[in-house]
């Protein structure tokens, strides 16, 4: 698993090793029962988002099917225990104009400025995860190949297709703006520096586009997530199929790609009047 699901699995396990300490409860993971951890979740239900619920019950489940696997326990008391349904909500997109607007935001006459304006330009080029975008290296740039190396969740890697213009943007960041900005030795690689030489962290960069969101006067919910749902949303609208956004994206089930497919409904309406016999007379 990435360090980012492990931690969060984690949160999930420290949650109910809390719960019990505060309510006086001594129970161990080896010997809590059914009827402790069915408290536990109803607690959890009355103070938390149901996505989070079924989050932490998901984690706990797993977690008590290993210690049965490996013999610490004889049972699962997780086994009764029912995560939330959750409706698939669908994801925020930004328009084109409205990329546009964000960069056109940013104080390009600072040398942060141009970095960020790169940054931007390379979320929504190629559709990548935040955690993803931190993590490039200037050996993942393959731009003779017109490709970067992207390594996804669960540090899988995936190369990624890259138009020139990014390209060019890119290249004039790293040989204009960040040779300019000394990196710390263990940085020396990473391809977007803050003012300390080291790699920016995926709050930095939420924090950026909040700037920029305010400064261009966008009303909606963004997140650096969004310029992702954007790239995938527009390559569908302008023809694109479905299992090459799949694997620009990175996912491992077309399922988790068809979600766009609702996002735009003209797709759809398109489909049906090309394919359907009785769509048109």
């Amino acid at each position: 698993m990435s360090s980012n699901t492990v931690k969060a699995y984690t949160r999930d396990l420290e949650k109910l090793h809390v719960w019990l300490a505060g309510m006086g409860y001594r129970e161990l993971p080896t010997t809590i029962s059914d009827a402790r951890i069915k408290e536990f979740n109803h607690q959890l239900a009355g103070t938390v988002q149901p996505a989070t619920q079924a989050r932490t019950i998901s984690s706990l489940k797993n977690f008590f099917t290993y210690l049965a696997l490996e013999d610490y326990r004889k049972d699962n008391p997780m086994e009764l225990i029912e995560a939330p349904r959750l409706g698939r909500k669908l994801p925020d997109t930004l328009s084109v104009e409205e990329i546009d607007k964000l960069i056109a935001a940013i104080d390009r006459s600072t040398a942060h400025g141009e970095r960020n304006r790169v940054i931007l330009e390379t979320l929504y080029a190629c559709g990548l995860r935040v955690s993803e975008l931190v993590a490039l290296k200037i050996s993942d740039l393959y731009f003779e190949e017109g490709v970067i190396l992207v390594t996804g969740k669960g540090d899988k890697q995936r190369y990624v297709p890259i138009g020139d213009s990014t390209i060019k943007l890119i290249e004039f960041y790293i040989n204009e703006i960040r040779v300019h900005a000394p990196s710390k030795t263990d940085h020396t690689d990473t391809l977007f520096l803050n003012r300390r030489g080291r790699g920016l962290t995926r709050a930095m960069i939420f924090t950026i586009i909040q700037d920029l969101k305010a400064a261009a006067g966008i009303k909606k919910k963004i997140s650096p997530h969004t310029f992702r749902h954007s790239f995938a949303t527009h390559l569908l609208e302008n023809g694109a199929d479905l299992r090459s956004i799949q694997m620009m994206l990175g996912h491992e089930s077309i399922t988790t790609t068809e979600i766009y497919v609702h996002v735009d409904r003209t797709y759809l309406k398109n489909v049906l009047e090309e394919f359907h016999p009785r769509a048109s007379y």
